[in-house]
């Protein structure tokens, strides 16, 4: 990522049942090869697949499925 030592630890935070919240900017390379990415402060990435806006989290987890 542009203008960051390349040595800067990014915190990524675990939550029971959530999104991994992710400390940014960010660069998510999907299953396809493609890129995505986002730089605001902290995203949350879908760990349930239930999300229509993968990899980011959009509370669908919250629904029961």
């Amino acid at each position: 990522m542009p203008n960051e030592p390349a040595d800067r630890a990014h915190r990524i935070t675990v939550q029971r049942r959530g999104p991994l919240l992710v400390e940014g900017p960010v660069e998510v390379e999907l299953e396809d090869g493609t890129t995505v990415s986002s730089d605001r402060f902290r995203v949350a990435l879908c760990t349930c697949r239930r999300s229509r806006r993968y990899p980011w989290c959009d509370t669908s987890h919250r629904r029961k499925a």
